[in-house]
């Protein structure tokens, strides 16, 4: 019997498998919520017919692309555009044949990665579509990567391109990463960080979960992580697998942390 990928409808996690998977491992998990009328998995032709997708640069030389309608947990998949290869961190639930296109046109893809599970979206489809040279995933996230091949496991550090490098931070997901953006002063952050943004996408207030949909709070040993990673970098840009954050710099969000780590536990969203 063919092997054939599946998005689940709950949560846009994308599974190869014979027929129809019996479970989601994403939903499963307590990170996120069990679908209320019972699992439902969609086969690619049927999401294909289904989506579309927009793509927009963002700032120079950053593109978004994001699948219409919302599919799961409608992320976004980001795309850094370089002389000496682009890279891809997060994808897009679903690429559409107009967003395959835009991407061939400004090069491909050659690096790919992402921070955790709720980021993946169709990384098999660009793996598929450009056979990107590194496809990096950090070790303890491995069991969920089912549906693409890694290439490049690390372990807590990887320079994935000149001036692009990957950390382990663990925390939400304890295989969870992000990508440093030096020349450019980005910090693709992965769901270290909630960013809570207006109806024109201007940052209001920040927040930091083990679970978002729960509200369970990160343990001071993981906040302290993600500290010692954060405290390094330069950045002024966050960037989670849904929001770009020009509004929140390295100083805005170690401030976060260090309000977080002065109480006990808990989930607090802190007002910009």
């Amino acid at each position: 019997m063919p092997l054939s990928h599946y998005a689940c409808a709950n949560c846009g996690f994308w599974q190869l498998y014979f027929t129809s998977p019996p479970d989601c491992p994403v939903c499963t998990d307590v990170r996120n919520d069990l679908p209320q009328d019972g699992w439902r998995f969609l086969p690619e032709a049927e999401v294909a017919a289904s989506h579309s997708g927009k793509m927009r640069e963002i700032a120079p030389g950053l593109w978004a692309f994001t699948t219409t309608p919302s599919l799961g947990l409608a992320g976004t998949g980001w795309l850094s555009v370089r002389n000496d290869g682009n890279i891809a961190f997060e994808a897009a639930p679903y690429y559409s044949p107009e967003m395959l296109h835009q991407l061939r046109a400004l090069g491909g893809v050659r690096f790919l990665s992402a921070s955790h599970a709720h980021g993946y979206g169709a990384l098999f489809q660009l793996q598929r579509e450009f056979t990107p040279e590194v496809v990096a995933i950090q070790r303890e996230d491995l069991s969920m990567t089912k549906a693409f091949r890694v290439n490049a496991p690390f372990d807590d550090r990887l320079e994935l391109a000149p001036g692009y490098t990957l950390h382990h931070v663990g925390g939400h997901y304890d295989g969870q990463a992000a990508l440093h953006d030096a020349a450019d002063r980005r910090f693709f952050c992965g769901d270290m960080f909630k960013i809570d943004q207006d109806p024109a996408g201007v940052s209001q207030a920040v927040s930091s979960h083990k679970a978002f949909h729960k509200d369970i709070p990160l343990t001071h040993a993981e906040l302290r992580r993600y500290r010692e990673v954060i405290a390094p970098l330069e950045f002024d840009t966050v960037l989670t697998p849904f929001e770009f954050a020009p509004e929140v710099s390295r100083s805005v969000a170690l401030a976060v942390l260090d309000e977080a780590l002065a109480r006990p536990p808990g989930v607090k969203r802190i007002a910009l």
